[in-house]
């Protein structure tokens, strides 16, 4: 197979060429090299050296159509998973969010559209933060919660609360049927693109799946970006002899997926030729706290940081989302085999091979918390 990843580059796709590369596709990477992701010299980035030598390597942007002409000469699928990534700095960079997300897909598939397109598979890279907050169960039923106001918050009610009663809800998993309704520009932006995709590519006659990934961590994930993967965040603060704030209570819970199951579920997807157009959850379907995260990498690294339960909280985060994933396990045989335990034993093991820098992360909040994007419980 001719295959291109867009974002190839990346965490997940360079983990993904080399596996493509090794059963013997073609495989053409578009990719930006972003410095919040690859540093100041790019061409040094670990993950750019990570790609194998037999890779068609492109530099370019999703944005231009010149760049996708380019990439997709002579292809027969597509995964995309070029994007800006990270709920909170989706809320204060909106307009480069929606260029790169969904302004970079629509110019994929104008291409598609043309006589001259040879492609006839795409995978998307969805999120679950399309769902907004996930699925709970209420003394009447199933419940899709809204966006939890500000002034619970404060007041350190961090639970969603039934609409009428204001008791708590309990959290289950959410499945591919629950109520999307995202909570922050990245999550509307990578419910357009799916939306975009499933659509466009369904009149065309190509067949498309977009895989709506939970929380992916594992070695090569960026220790340079400080406005996703709380792995990599808390890493970086604990090698470096820092404390590590926890936002809310932390006991708001992420369903955590390792590289290697995500690899996995695109190559299925890729390969599923029988399946036309359908979205797919990607994840473990267990839900792990973020104090957890926290309590077992203090404990792999052995080090002295403190672990502070702060009672800030940011503006568009969610309190639980963990994945059902019947469809996925069903249809196309995709079950999670890594555990949170052994992923995260796995990944301290890596970051301990790399070089701790100073990744902004302090900067980051400051940034949220100037634009009141950030808040504090008075609890």
């Amino acid at each position: 197979m001719r295959t291109l990843i867009t974002g190839g580059a990346g965490f997940i796709g360079s983990a993904l060429a080399n596996v493509l590369v090794a059963r013997g596709d073609t495989v053409t990477v578009l990719d930006n090299l972003s410095p919040q992701i690859h540093g100041k010299n790019p061409n040094a980035s670990p993950l750019f050296q990570k790609l194998p030598s037999q890779v068609r390597f492109i530099k370019g942007d999703v944005c231009s159509g010149n760049d996708w002409e380019r990439a997709l000469d002579g292809q027969d699928a597509v995964v995309h998973l070029a994007a800006e990534t990270g709920t909170g700095q989706s809320m204060y960079q909106v307009d480069r969010y929606v260029e790169t997300n969904i302004r970079g897909t629509s110019l994929l598939l104008d291409h598609l559209a043309r006589p001259e397109n040879t492609v006839q598979r795409v995978v998307v890279a969805s999120s679950r933060s399309i769902y907004g907050e996930g699925k709970y169960l209420g003394p009447e039923g199933f419940l899709y919660p809204a966006t939890r106001s500000a002034h619970d918050m404060r007041n350190g009610r961090f639970e969603c609360l039934h609409p009428d009663t204001g008791e708590p809800l309990m959290v289950v998993a959410t499945d591919e049927t629950s109520k999307t309704h995202p909570s922050s520009v990245y999550g509307i932006t990578k419910l357009v693109q799916e939306q975009l995709v499933l659509l466009v590519c369904a009149g065309m006659g190509v067949g498309a799946a977009a895989l709506r990934f939970q929380n992916v961590y594992g070695p090569g994930q960026s220790l340079r970006n400080p406005y996703t993967g709380i792995l990599s965040i808390f890493s970086t603060l604990l090698l470096q002899g820092k404390n590590v704030n926890i936002f809310e209570d932390g006991r708001e819970t992420r369903d955590f997926v390792y590289i290697d199951d995500v690899v996995e579920s695109i190559v299925l997807a890729l390969d599923a030729a029988h399946i036309r157009q359908a979205a797919y959850n990607v994840g473990s379907g267990v839900a792990t706290s973020v104090l957890e995260v926290a309590e077992t990498l203090k404990r792999i690294y052995g080090v002295a940081g403190e672990l502070n339960v702060t009672g800030d909280f940011r503006l568009g985060d969610i309190r639980h989302n963990f994945a059902d994933v019947t469809r996925i396990r069903d249809e196309l045989g995709f079950q999670a085999g890594v555990s949170f335990g052994e992923g995260a034993a796995r990944f301290c093991e890596w970051v301990r091979s790399q070089t701790i820098e100073d990744a902004g992360y302090e900067r980051s909040v400051s940034e949220m918390r100037a634009r009141g994007l950030m808040n504090q419980s008075v609890t």
